[in-house]
Protein backbone atom coordinates (compact mmCIF):
# COMPACT_ATOMS: atom_id res chain seq x y z
CA UNK A 1 0.00 0.00 0.00
CA UNK A 2 1.45 3.47 -0.89
CA UNK A 3 1.82 5.97 1.45
CA UNK A 4 1.85 9.95 1.32
CA UNK A 5 2.71 12.57 3.84
CA UNK A 6 -0.84 14.05 3.73
CA UNK A 7 -1.26 10.40 5.77
CA UNK A 8 -1.21 12.33 8.89
CA UNK A 9 -3.89 14.53 8.61
CA UNK A 10 -6.52 11.59 7.83
CA UNK A 11 -8.53 10.92 11.29
CA UNK A 12 -7.66 7.44 12.57
CA UNK A 13 -9.78 4.49 10.72
CA UNK A 14 -12.45 2.38 12.54
CA UNK A 15 -11.92 -1.27 12.89
CA UNK A 16 -14.40 -2.68 10.70
CA UNK A 17 -13.59 -6.46 11.26
CA UNK A 18 -16.14 -8.47 12.19
CA UNK A 19 -16.64 -11.89 13.94
CA UNK A 20 -17.33 -14.33 11.97
CA UNK A 21 -19.66 -17.34 13.82
CA UNK A 22 -20.51 -20.68 12.02
CA UNK A 23 -23.09 -22.81 12.98
CA UNK A 24 -23.26 -26.58 10.87
CA UNK A 25 -22.11 -26.23 7.22
CA UNK A 26 -20.03 -23.11 5.43
CA UNK A 27 -21.83 -19.79 5.82
CA UNK A 28 -24.91 -18.77 4.23
CA UNK A 29 -24.47 -22.23 2.45
CA UNK A 30 -27.27 -25.44 2.03
CA UNK A 31 -27.10 -27.91 4.75
CA UNK A 32 -28.37 -26.51 7.73
CA UNK A 33 -26.49 -23.60 7.43
CA UNK A 34 -27.45 -20.48 8.88
CA UNK A 35 -25.18 -17.87 7.26
CA UNK A 36 -23.48 -14.73 9.41
CA UNK A 37 -24.97 -13.75 12.93
CA UNK A 38 -23.94 -10.36 14.17
CA UNK A 39 -26.07 -8.61 17.11
CA UNK A 40 -26.46 -5.78 14.96
CA UNK A 41 -28.31 -7.94 12.08
CA UNK A 42 -32.14 -7.82 11.84
CA UNK A 43 -34.66 -10.34 10.57
CA UNK A 44 -33.56 -10.06 7.07
CA UNK A 45 -29.93 -10.94 8.20
CA UNK A 46 -28.60 -7.84 7.25
CA UNK A 47 -26.17 -5.66 9.50
CA UNK A 48 -24.72 -1.77 9.16
CA UNK A 49 -21.29 -2.07 7.65
CA UNK A 50 -20.07 0.98 9.27
CA UNK A 51 -20.52 2.44 13.16
CA UNK A 52 -23.06 5.33 13.66
CA UNK A 53 -20.83 8.18 13.25
CA UNK A 54 -21.25 12.34 14.11
CA UNK A 55 -21.58 14.62 11.67
CA UNK A 56 -18.35 16.70 10.91
CA UNK A 57 -16.68 18.32 7.81
CA UNK A 58 -13.45 17.16 5.55
CA UNK A 59 -11.06 16.30 8.21
CA UNK A 60 -12.64 17.58 10.95
CA UNK A 61 -11.88 21.42 9.17
CA UNK A 62 -14.29 24.61 9.47
CA UNK A 63 -16.11 24.87 5.92
CA UNK A 64 -16.31 28.49 6.10
CA UNK A 65 -12.62 30.69 6.67
CA UNK A 66 -13.56 32.80 10.06
CA UNK A 67 -12.75 36.66 9.18
CA UNK A 68 -10.03 38.18 10.70
CA UNK A 69 -11.75 40.96 12.78
CA UNK A 70 -11.31 41.33 16.37
CA UNK A 71 -12.31 43.96 18.87
CA UNK A 72 -11.31 47.16 16.70
CA UNK A 73 -14.07 46.35 14.54
CA UNK A 74 -16.99 45.91 17.30
CA UNK A 75 -15.22 48.89 18.79
CA UNK A 76 -16.12 50.44 15.15
CA UNK A 77 -19.27 48.77 14.90
CA UNK A 78 -20.43 50.74 18.48
CA UNK A 79 -18.75 54.06 17.62
CA UNK A 80 -20.22 54.82 13.98
CA UNK A 81 -24.13 53.64 15.58
CA UNK A 82 -22.83 56.41 18.82
CA UNK A 83 -21.50 58.93 16.57
CA UNK A 84 -24.81 58.74 13.79
CA UNK A 85 -27.43 58.87 16.51
CA UNK A 86 -25.53 61.87 18.07
CA UNK A 87 -25.53 63.71 14.66
CA UNK A 88 -29.26 63.31 14.77
CA UNK A 89 -29.65 64.65 18.33
CA UNK A 90 -27.40 67.66 17.15
CA UNK A 91 -29.51 68.40 14.83
CA UNK A 92 -32.99 68.61 16.71
CA UNK A 93 -30.75 70.63 19.74
CA UNK A 94 -29.70 73.24 17.21
CA UNK A 95 -33.28 73.93 16.04
CA UNK A 96 -34.95 73.48 19.69
CA UNK A 97 -32.48 75.78 21.05
CA UNK A 98 -30.68 73.60 23.35
CA UNK A 99 -26.98 74.39 23.89
CA UNK A 100 -25.97 71.85 26.13
CA UNK A 101 -27.51 69.10 24.27
CA UNK A 102 -26.11 70.20 21.12
CA UNK A 103 -22.56 70.67 22.43
CA UNK A 104 -22.42 67.44 24.13
CA UNK A 105 -23.91 65.78 21.36
CA UNK A 106 -21.54 67.13 18.27
CA UNK A 107 -18.43 66.48 20.54
CA UNK A 108 -19.61 63.36 20.95
CA UNK A 109 -20.10 62.58 17.26
CA UNK A 110 -17.11 63.84 16.25
CA UNK A 111 -15.19 61.50 19.27
CA UNK A 112 -17.09 58.45 17.83
CA UNK A 113 -16.06 59.28 14.46
CA UNK A 114 -12.27 59.68 15.36
CA UNK A 115 -12.03 57.03 17.69
CA UNK A 116 -13.69 54.58 15.26
CA UNK A 117 -11.80 55.58 12.20
CA UNK A 118 -8.53 54.96 14.03
CA UNK A 119 -10.10 51.72 15.12
CA UNK A 120 -11.03 50.95 11.66
CA UNK A 121 -7.51 51.82 10.57
CA UNK A 122 -5.84 49.55 13.18
CA UNK A 123 -7.80 46.74 11.81
CA UNK A 124 -6.16 47.27 8.24
CA UNK A 125 -2.98 47.36 8.86
CA UNK A 126 -2.16 50.64 7.27
CA UNK A 127 -3.93 53.81 6.75
CA UNK A 128 -3.10 53.88 2.75
CA UNK A 129 -5.72 51.14 3.17
CA UNK A 130 -8.64 53.06 3.80
CA UNK A 131 -7.37 55.51 1.26
CA UNK A 132 -7.26 52.71 -1.26
CA UNK A 133 -10.95 52.04 -0.50
CA UNK A 134 -12.05 55.57 -1.79
CA UNK A 135 -10.26 54.52 -5.56
CA UNK A 136 -13.78 53.16 -6.46
CA UNK A 137 -17.66 53.86 -5.83
CA UNK A 138 -19.38 50.40 -5.66
CA UNK A 139 -22.89 50.61 -5.24
CA UNK A 140 -23.59 46.52 -4.73
CA UNK A 141 -20.33 46.71 -2.33
CA UNK A 142 -21.51 47.73 1.62
CA UNK A 143 -17.48 48.29 2.38
CA UNK A 144 -17.01 50.52 -0.20
CA UNK A 145 -20.64 52.47 0.45
CA UNK A 146 -19.31 52.40 4.03
CA UNK A 147 -15.99 54.08 3.37
CA UNK A 148 -17.62 56.79 1.69
CA UNK A 149 -20.17 57.13 4.29
CA UNK A 150 -17.98 57.44 6.68
CA UNK A 151 -15.78 60.43 4.79
CA UNK A 152 -19.17 62.74 4.14
CA UNK A 153 -20.28 62.06 7.91
CA UNK A 154 -16.57 63.35 9.14
CA UNK A 155 -16.75 66.18 7.22
CA UNK A 156 -19.72 67.48 8.23
CA UNK A 157 -18.76 66.75 11.96
CA UNK A 158 -15.64 67.94 11.76
CA UNK A 159 -16.81 71.45 10.86
CA UNK A 160 -19.56 70.86 13.58
CA UNK A 161 -17.03 70.48 16.30
CA UNK A 162 -14.52 73.06 14.94
CA UNK A 163 -17.63 75.76 15.86
CA UNK A 164 -18.36 74.60 19.29
CA UNK A 165 -14.86 74.62 20.13
CA UNK A 166 -14.04 77.93 19.06
CA UNK A 167 -17.77 79.26 21.09
CA UNK A 168 -16.51 77.34 24.40
CA UNK A 169 -13.14 78.97 23.91
CA UNK A 170 -14.73 82.35 23.22
CA UNK A 171 -13.90 82.83 19.66
CA UNK A 172 -10.61 82.64 20.65
CA UNK A 173 -9.54 80.36 17.98
CA UNK A 174 -6.49 81.65 15.75
CA UNK A 175 -9.46 81.59 12.62
CA UNK A 176 -8.90 85.06 11.83
CA UNK A 177 -11.34 86.06 8.36
CA UNK A 178 -12.07 82.26 8.22
CA UNK A 179 -14.45 82.67 11.47
CA UNK A 180 -17.36 84.02 9.30
CA UNK A 181 -17.21 81.43 6.64
CA UNK A 182 -16.91 78.73 9.16
CA UNK A 183 -19.88 79.88 11.36
CA UNK A 184 -22.11 80.13 8.15
CA UNK A 185 -21.84 76.78 7.33
CA UNK A 186 -23.22 75.36 10.91
CA UNK A 187 -26.29 74.96 9.41
CA UNK A 188 -25.11 72.91 5.86
CA UNK A 189 -22.71 70.99 7.71
CA UNK A 190 -25.50 70.04 10.96
CA UNK A 191 -27.97 68.80 7.48
CA UNK A 192 -25.12 67.19 5.82
CA UNK A 193 -23.94 64.71 8.78
CA UNK A 194 -27.64 64.35 9.58
CA UNK A 195 -27.98 63.04 5.82
CA UNK A 196 -25.09 60.40 6.98
CA UNK A 197 -26.12 59.22 9.90
CA UNK A 198 -28.84 56.86 9.53
CA UNK A 199 -26.54 54.90 6.31
CA UNK A 200 -23.81 54.83 9.13
CA UNK A 201 -25.15 53.47 11.61
CA UNK A 202 -26.93 50.52 9.44
CA UNK A 203 -24.55 49.71 6.77
CA UNK A 204 -22.71 47.76 9.12
CA UNK A 205 -25.31 45.51 8.96
CA UNK A 206 -25.62 45.01 5.73
CA UNK A 207 -21.64 44.54 5.35
CA UNK A 208 -21.68 41.63 7.86
CA UNK A 209 -25.24 40.12 6.22
CA UNK A 210 -22.78 40.42 2.96
CA UNK A 211 -20.63 37.39 4.28
CA UNK A 212 -20.48 33.55 4.30
CA UNK A 213 -20.04 33.93 7.90
CA UNK A 214 -23.45 31.54 8.56
CA UNK A 215 -24.56 33.47 11.61
CA UNK A 216 -23.83 36.94 10.15
CA UNK A 217 -24.88 36.06 7.02
CA UNK A 218 -28.49 34.54 8.06
CA UNK A 219 -28.87 37.81 10.42
CA UNK A 220 -28.33 40.07 7.38
CA UNK A 221 -31.61 38.76 5.59
CA UNK A 222 -33.76 38.90 9.02
CA UNK A 223 -32.71 42.34 10.05
CA UNK A 224 -29.34 43.29 11.42
CA UNK A 225 -29.11 46.48 9.90
CA UNK A 226 -32.73 47.04 11.93
CA UNK A 227 -31.28 45.88 15.47
CA UNK A 228 -27.63 48.43 14.55
CA UNK A 229 -30.23 51.38 13.88
CA UNK A 230 -32.15 51.09 17.20
CA UNK A 231 -28.91 49.58 19.25
CA UNK A 232 -27.18 53.11 17.51
CA UNK A 233 -30.71 55.55 19.16
CA UNK A 234 -29.81 53.35 22.28
CA UNK A 235 -26.01 54.46 22.41
CA UNK A 236 -26.63 58.13 21.57
CA UNK A 237 -29.53 58.49 23.70
CA UNK A 238 -27.95 56.82 26.67
CA UNK A 239 -24.89 58.98 26.24
CA UNK A 240 -26.67 62.04 25.87
CA UNK A 241 -28.13 61.73 28.97
CA UNK A 242 -25.15 61.12 31.12
CA UNK A 243 -23.81 64.37 29.34
CA UNK A 244 -26.35 66.81 28.46
CA UNK A 245 -28.26 68.90 31.72
CA UNK A 246 -31.15 67.54 32.46
CA UNK A 247 -33.55 69.93 31.60
CA UNK A 248 -32.46 69.45 28.57
CA UNK A 249 -31.97 66.27 27.52
CA UNK A 250 -35.48 65.15 26.93
CA UNK A 251 -35.02 64.59 22.90
CA UNK A 252 -32.78 61.86 24.46
CA UNK A 253 -34.43 59.92 27.03
CA UNK A 254 -37.27 59.93 24.05
CA UNK A 255 -34.70 58.28 22.28
CA UNK A 256 -33.32 55.90 24.05
CA UNK A 257 -36.97 54.32 25.23
CA UNK A 258 -37.51 54.45 21.11
CA UNK A 259 -34.06 52.74 20.37
CA UNK A 260 -34.58 50.07 23.34
CA UNK A 261 -37.97 48.61 22.39
CA UNK A 262 -36.89 48.79 18.99
CA UNK A 263 -33.71 46.54 19.61
CA UNK A 264 -35.74 44.02 21.62
CA UNK A 265 -38.47 43.82 18.77
CA UNK A 266 -36.07 43.84 15.66
CA UNK A 267 -33.48 41.27 17.71
CA UNK A 268 -36.36 39.24 18.73
CA UNK A 269 -38.15 38.56 15.41
CA UNK A 270 -33.95 38.35 13.98
CA UNK A 271 -33.42 35.28 15.37
CA UNK A 272 -36.84 34.17 14.92
CA UNK A 273 -36.46 34.13 10.93
CA UNK A 274 -33.00 32.22 11.71
CA UNK A 275 -32.11 28.74 11.69
CA UNK A 276 -31.60 27.55 15.19
CA UNK A 277 -28.27 26.01 14.15
CA UNK A 278 -27.43 30.05 13.22
CA UNK A 279 -28.80 31.37 16.47
CA UNK A 280 -26.70 29.00 18.84
CA UNK A 281 -23.86 31.31 18.69
CA UNK A 282 -25.48 34.37 19.60
CA UNK A 283 -27.28 32.57 22.98
CA UNK A 284 -24.31 30.04 23.81
CA UNK A 285 -20.77 30.83 24.78
CA UNK A 286 -19.02 34.15 25.17
CA UNK A 287 -20.71 35.62 22.81
CA UNK A 288 -24.23 35.15 24.17
CA UNK A 289 -22.68 35.72 27.64
CA UNK A 290 -22.29 39.47 26.33
CA UNK A 291 -25.87 39.45 24.50
CA UNK A 292 -27.37 38.32 27.51
CA UNK A 293 -26.04 41.30 29.55
CA UNK A 294 -26.74 43.09 26.94
CA UNK A 295 -30.74 42.40 27.63
CA UNK A 296 -30.38 42.80 31.30
CA UNK A 297 -28.61 46.09 30.83
CA UNK A 298 -30.87 47.23 28.05
CA UNK A 299 -33.65 46.74 30.92
CA UNK A 300 -32.21 48.36 33.26
CA UNK A 301 -31.31 51.47 31.38
CA UNK A 302 -35.09 51.59 30.32
CA UNK A 303 -36.74 51.37 33.42
CA UNK A 304 -34.04 54.36 35.04
CA UNK A 305 -34.69 56.59 31.37
CA UNK A 306 -38.50 55.82 31.80
CA UNK A 307 -38.25 56.90 35.78
CA UNK A 308 -35.78 60.08 34.80
CA UNK A 309 -38.47 61.00 32.01
CA UNK A 310 -41.56 60.82 34.54
CA UNK A 311 -39.38 62.90 37.34
CA UNK A 312 -37.95 65.84 35.05
CA UNK A 313 -41.84 66.04 33.86
CA UNK A 314 -43.04 65.94 37.61
CA UNK A 315 -40.27 68.92 38.11
CA UNK A 316 -39.89 70.44 35.20
CA UNK A 317 -40.40 73.89 37.05
CA UNK A 318 -37.94 73.23 39.81
CA UNK A 319 -34.99 72.27 37.30
CA UNK A 320 -33.97 75.89 36.76
CA UNK A 321 -30.56 76.82 38.54
CA UNK A 322 -31.26 78.29 41.92
CA UNK A 323 -34.27 75.90 42.74
CA UNK A 324 -34.52 72.20 43.41
CA UNK A 325 -31.13 71.18 43.84
CA UNK A 326 -31.81 68.16 45.61
CA UNK A 327 -34.26 67.48 42.94
CA UNK A 328 -32.16 67.99 40.58
CA UNK A 329 -29.23 66.10 42.12
CA UNK A 330 -31.45 62.93 41.89
CA UNK A 331 -32.49 63.07 38.43
CA UNK A 332 -29.16 64.10 37.83
CA UNK A 333 -27.87 61.10 39.29
CA UNK A 334 -30.45 58.69 37.41
CA UNK A 335 -29.51 60.46 33.94
CA UNK A 336 -26.02 59.63 34.02
CA UNK A 337 -26.53 55.57 35.59
CA UNK A 338 -29.47 55.03 33.01
CA UNK A 339 -27.87 56.47 30.17
CA UNK A 340 -24.41 54.49 31.07
CA UNK A 341 -26.59 51.72 31.19
CA UNK A 342 -27.80 51.86 28.14
CA UNK A 343 -24.56 52.43 26.04
CA UNK A 344 -22.98 49.74 27.72
CA UNK A 345 -25.98 47.70 26.27
CA UNK A 346 -24.95 48.38 23.14
CA UNK A 347 -21.45 48.19 23.10
CA UNK A 348 -22.19 44.56 24.18
CA UNK A 349 -24.92 44.10 21.40
CA UNK A 350 -22.25 45.19 18.90
CA UNK A 351 -19.36 42.91 20.23
CA UNK A 352 -21.58 39.77 21.05
CA UNK A 353 -22.97 40.33 17.39
CA UNK A 354 -19.55 40.11 15.45
CA UNK A 355 -18.20 37.16 18.42
CA UNK A 356 -21.35 34.94 17.37
CA UNK A 357 -20.52 35.11 13.81
CA UNK A 358 -16.71 34.27 14.37
CA UNK A 359 -17.49 31.70 16.17
CA UNK A 360 -20.42 30.39 14.20
CA UNK A 361 -17.73 29.54 11.52
CA UNK A 362 -16.06 27.10 13.89
CA UNK A 363 -18.45 24.12 13.85
CA UNK A 364 -19.67 22.89 10.22
CA UNK A 365 -22.99 22.03 11.98
CA UNK A 366 -24.13 26.21 11.75
CA UNK A 367 -23.38 25.62 8.01
CA UNK A 368 -24.40 22.29 6.73
CA UNK A 369 -28.05 22.29 8.64
CA UNK A 370 -29.31 25.37 7.52
CA UNK A 371 -28.70 24.58 4.01
CA UNK A 372 -29.91 20.88 4.34
CA UNK A 373 -33.41 23.02 5.95
CA UNK A 374 -33.51 25.31 2.80
CA UNK A 375 -33.00 22.36 0.63
CA UNK A 376 -35.55 21.04 1.52
CA UNK A 377 -38.26 23.54 2.00
CA UNK A 378 -37.53 24.35 -1.74
CA UNK A 379 -38.30 20.81 -2.60
CA UNK A 380 -41.00 20.81 -0.38
CA UNK A 381 -42.87 24.17 -2.48
CA UNK A 382 -42.20 22.37 -5.94
CA UNK A 383 -38.80 23.91 -6.84
CA UNK A 384 -36.51 20.78 -7.96
CA UNK A 385 -35.23 21.42 -11.34
CA UNK A 386 -32.68 23.82 -10.31
CA UNK A 387 -28.86 23.27 -9.85
CA UNK A 388 -29.54 23.87 -6.04
CA UNK A 389 -31.82 20.80 -5.51
CA UNK A 390 -30.72 18.59 -8.53
CA UNK A 391 -26.77 19.45 -7.78
CA UNK A 392 -26.26 19.99 -11.18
Amino acid sequence: MSTSEYDSYRPPELDRGRKKRRRGGRPGGRGGGQGWKNSGADGNREMPMVEDVEFSSYYGRAIVKAPPWGDEIALYLFLGGLAGGSSLLGLGAQFSDRPGLRIATRLTAITATGVGGAALVADLGRPERFLNMMRVFKVSSPMSLGTWILSGFGVGSGVLAAIEVDRLTGLRLPLGPLRRILHAFETPAALESALFATPLAAYTGALLGDTAVPTWNAAGRNGLSYVFVSSAAVAAGGTAMALAPVRENGPARLLALVGAAGEAITMDRMKKGMHPAEVDPLEEGEPGHKLHRAEKLLIAGAIGTAAAEVGARAFAKRLGKGAGWKTRTALRALSVVSGTALAAASAYTRFGVLEAGIESTKDPRHVVEPQRARLEERRARGITGDSITTGV
